[in-house]
């Protein structure tokens, strides 16, 4: 159950990047002959349907004036449990693109797979997937086994989707969202290329500056409500611990607060992150149990009036300010 930080090889990133476009490339080939009626080469623009923010974002940033987007979870909405509506399987149908993030909104899979759409971008084919299965990780001299917690408080195994809070796994997305614009809107594709190196160059920025944030600190492990922020701790050699597991409606139990508290000690945590989206009842719980500080850790899902920041840049820079506070950045 417990998460260890992998190393993850170019060797590896670069066959996962390689083959998201080969799959992207198959399921657009057949929608060239429809941008005429549907795309720019139409007088229009591409209507894009993004699943929620973090597909939205790259849409937007990438396609610029050429396309209009829409987004199928609402502000404020909790996007693991959308439950797409009748009239939003309609928008989809009638859309040019639909960009999604695969096993994270089962209801967004099951329309998308139902669709008669041609230009279906997949972002989780755009980069490699982890399974990051557990909540914690073992101190020297402790009994349990890795997976010792395995199957408890509704965690669910499998690939951990939150990708868009690693800013280089983000990057290599928005590299593949940039050549399925293009291929589906070939009179513009040149704007597409120019806009996505754009993205990718802030996202680049945004890692340098993750990097040296946090290259210093008195700890290596924070707290979190529930486990998004696997891919980040790996990339910044950070330990995360979460309340419960991917999912972040799960209840923790007893034994697993326990843990917590003991952990908290042991690694000199001073914080429990809670998110703007969902429920802070039990990362106060835990902060009042074992006398530590709470604040906010967006696992940015989307934004809303309570957001640090209106886009993904700016509230991804207030998450770097938060976490170099709790772990005591140098």
């Amino acid at each position: 159950m417990n998460v260890r930080r992998r190393h993850i090889s170019v060797t590896a990133i670069a066959a996962a990047t390689a083959l998201g476009l080969g799959t992207l490339s198959a399921c657009s080939s057949d929608s060239d002959s429809d941008t005429a009626d549907t795309g720019s080469g139409g007088g229009g623009k591409l209507d894009v349907v993004a699943s929620f923010y973090p597909m939205q974002f790259l849409a937007e940033q990438i396609g610029g004036d050429h396309v209009d987007v829409s987004t199928l979870t609402e502000p404020g909405q909790e996007p693991h449990d959308l439950e797409i509506s009748a009239q939003q399987t309609a928008r989809l149908q009638e859309s040019d693109v639909v960009l999604y993030l695969k096993n994270l909104q089962p209801s967004v899979d099951e329309a998308v797979a139902q669709s008669g759409m041609k230009t279906k971008v997949d972002a989780a084919t755009l980069t490699e997937l982890e399974d990051h299965g557990g909540t914690g990780h073992s101190h020297e001299g402790e009994e349990h086994a890795e997976d010792e917690h395995a199957g408890e408080e509704g965690e669910e195994s499998g690939p951990d989707p939150h990708i868009w809070l690693d800013p280089v796994k983000y990057a290599q997305v928005a590299e593949g969202v940039g050549k399925a614009f293009e291929k589906a809107d070939p009179d513009n594709a040149a704007d597409y290329a120019k806009n996505t190196e754009a993205l990718t160059k802030k996202l680049g920025d945004l890692d340098t500056k993750f990097e040296e944030g946090l290259k210093n600190t008195d700890s290596k492990v924070f707290f979190t409500n529930h486990s998004a922020f696997s891919y980040l701790a790996e990339r910044y050699g950070l330990t995360q611990e979460s309340i419960s597991g991917l999912d972040p409606e799960s209840e923790p139990s007893a034994a697993r607060m326990k843990e917590l508290q003991q952990e908290a000690e042991a690694d000199g945590v001073t914080t429990v992150f809670y998110e703007t989206l969902v429920s802070d009842k039990t990362a106060k719980t835990l902060a009042d149990d074992a006398g530590l500080k709470t604040d906010v850790l967006d696992p940015l899902e989307g934004i809303t009036g309570k957001s640090k920041g209106d886009d993904y840049i700016a509230v991804m820079e207030s998450n770097l300010a938060a976490l170099e506070k709790a772990l005591g950045a140098k």
